[in-house]
Formats: structure tokens, sequence, C-alpha cells
């Protein structure tokens, strides 16, 4: 896989690890992309749809989808880990998984902060859009890292240090909100 589709790829599964896994065993299996075998393999791409719906709709519920979200705290590093580590990149394998696994987890921090956020809303709507568009997101970045990896590469550099700021502030944000309650309770 080259590396702007696996970079892409790493972070995003940062956000829907199984739509990433599906597309790419998907695209591999129809020639569109060179991805990782055991990710082309039937029984693999039926597991990752099957959990692509379970997620898509858990992902439309508030407070569910952030216990969906703590459990995948340590699975979705590791997709991208695997997924960057199989790069054709020329450094060493080591170094790129755990890039990878970097990549995914600031995507996830960066999501499962904002949906923290978006959960304390006291209407149901604003986590279904929200959802929609982190769905919508990852499908435009694996349709651009399939067909024009090096768009999707410079776009996802950029999501990169967005998803840096996101999980900056909302954690400045709650170490302020905590410290403001302790204040109050004394």
């Amino acid at each position: 896989m080259d590396l702007g589709t696996a970079v892409t790829s790493a972070w995003s599964s940062g956000i829907s690890m199984y739509a990433v896994a599906a597309i790419l065993g998907i695209g591999g299996r129809l020639g569109w992309v060179d991805s990782p075998a055991f990710l082309q393999r039937p029984a693999v791409i039926a597991i990752a749809l099957v959990l692509f719906v379970v997620e898509l709709v858990v992902d439309k519920v508030a407070y569910l989808d952030s216990t969906w979200d703590a459990v995948h705290t340590f699975i979705r590093p590791v997709a991208g880990a695997l997924l960057l580590g199989s790069s054709d990149a020329s450094a060493r394998t080591v170094v790129l998984a755990t890039i990878g696994a970097l990549l995914a987890l600031l995507a996830h921090g960066a999501k499962a902060s904002t949906r923290l956020v978006v959960n304390t809303s006291p209407e149901p709507v604003s986590n279904v859009i929200v959802s929609l568009g982190e769905d919508g997101l990852v499908a435009v970045l694996m349709t651009l890292a399939l067909t024009a990896p090096m768009v999707a590469f410079g776009i996802t550099l950029v999501l990169v240090v967005l998803s840096a700021v996101v999980v900056f502030v909302v954690a400045r944000s709650g170490r302020r909100l905590l410290a403001r309650r302790r204040t109050r309770r004394t």
C-alpha cells in the first residue's frame, strides 16, 4: 500500500476502523489498491462490514457512542499500526507502526473528546449530525485514498493538526471545568 493511502487509512481508522478495513479489503480484492492480504479475506471483509453496521447504529446514540469509543481506545491504534506498518514506505516497520498507532490514537482522541462534549447537549440531533459528519469524512478520505493518495495524504496532514488542536482544547477545557467544580465544593 502506498504511503498516502496508508497514512490516510491509519488516521481514518481512529474514527471508523471497521469502515476502513472493509473499504481496503474490498478495494484490494477488486484490484483498486494494494491493501494487506489479511484484509482481503472474505471472512475479514464480512466481519468488518457487520461491525461497521453495528458501529454506524451505536455511534448515533448518545453515551452509548462514548462507551463504544472507550472500548475502541485500545483497538483503533492497533489498526492504525497495522495499516501504516504494512505500507510500501522505506522506513522501518516498527517506526511506521508506531506512527500509525499515534495517528489513529490522535483521530480517536479528537472523536471521543468531541463526542463527550456533544453528549452534554440536551437534544439528540447534534449527536446524529456529528456522527454522520464523521462517517462522511471517512468515506471521502478513503475514496481519495484509493483514487488520489497524495491528495488524501495532504488533507490527512491538515486533519492531524486539527485533531491535535481539538484534543488540546477539550482537555484544557475539561481541566478548567474540573478545577471550577472542585472550587465550588470547597
